[in-house]
C-alpha cells in the first residue's frame, strides 16, 4: 500500500515505556517526535510532566500509559492515575484492561473499569489495551464491545510486554468488531516499514512503536 510521509507520521505514537528510562531518553524521544511530526510520544506516568514541558510548543501530543503493564490495579487507582496524567499534560491515555476480570466473565466490572478512566480523562483520548495474545477470539470481540460501550476512543492490541505483540489477524478482527466508530491501535513488535504498512492495511489507525524513526527513514528511502 502507498502512504504519504505526513500520513504515516501522524499515525505513530513514538514510545518509550521501559522501566529504566532516563530523563535524557525522554528528551531524545521528544526531540525525535518533534522532528518527524509524530502524533504523540507515549511515556510512563512519572515522565509525563517532563514530556509535556519538552513538547509544550510542538504539535506532538503526550500519551501516558495507565494501569501498565498488567491492568491489575483497582478501578479507583486507575482513575486516579488518569486524573494525575491529565494534570501533568497528557492528551491521550493508553489504559490496560482488567484482563483477569474479562477472562472470569466479569463484564460489568471490565466496562466500569474502562468507563472510570474515560471519565477521569475529561475528554482526552482513551485507548484500551487488550493484550490480545492472552485472549481467545470470543474474548477479543467481547473486549472490543465493552471498550466501545464504556466510551473509549480506541482499542489497542498489546502492551509490548506480553507474550506476543500485534498481529494483522487481531487488528482485522478488532476493526471488524468496532467498525469505524472507534480507532484501532496496533502495538508490539512493529519494528519496520513492512510491518507498519501491513498493520495499517489490516485496519490500524495508529501504531505504537519505539522504532518510529527507523520506520520513517525506511519510508523516506522508498520515496527517493
Amino acid at each position: 500500500m502507498k502512504i504519504s510521509i505526513e500520513e504515516l507520521a501522524g499515525m505513530i505514537d513514538h514510545t518509550n515505556v521501559q522501566r529504566d528510562t532516563t530523563d535524557d531518553d525522554i528528551k531524545a524521544l521528544c526531540q525525535e517526535a518533534d522532528n518527524y511530526d509524530f502524533n504523540c510520544v507515549c511515556v510512563t506516568p512519572t515522565q509525563a510532566a517532563l514530556a509535556w514541558e519538552l513538547l509544550e510548543n510542538s504539535d506532538t501530543q503526550v500519551c501516558v500509559v495507565i494501569g501498565f503493564p498488567f491492568g491489575v490495579q483497582t478501578t479507583h487507582a486507575k482513575a486516579f492515575e488518569a486524573e494525575e496524567a491529565v494534570e501533568n499534560g497528557a492528551s491521550e491515555l493508553d489504559m490496560v484492561m482488567n484482563i483477569g476480570a474479562l477472562k472470569s466473565g466479569h463484564y460489568p466490572l471490565v466496562q466500569s473499569d474502562i468507563a472510570a478512566v474515560v471519565g477521569a480523562a475529561r475528554g482526552r483520548i482513551v485507548k484500551v489495551i487488550l493484550e490480545t495474545a492472552l485472549l481467545t477470539r470470543e474474548e477479543k470481540i467481547s473486549a472490543c464491545q465493552l471498550a466501545r460501550d464504556a466510551g473509549a476512543h480506541y482499542v489497542k492490541t498489546s502492551t509490548g510486554f506480553g507474550v506476543d505483540g500485534a498481529t494483522t489477524e487481531d487488528v482485522r478482527l478488532m476493526r471488524e468488531t468496532v467498525g469505524m466508530q472507534m480507532g484501532v491501535k496496533a502495538a508490539g513488535g512493529i519494528r519496520n516499514l513492512e510491518t507498519a504498512l501491513a498493520m495499517i492495511d489490516a485496519g490500524a489507525s495508529k501504531l505504537g512503536t519505539s522504532t518510529g524513526v527507523q520506520i520513517m527513514e525506511d519510508l523516506l528511502k522508498s520515496t527517493d
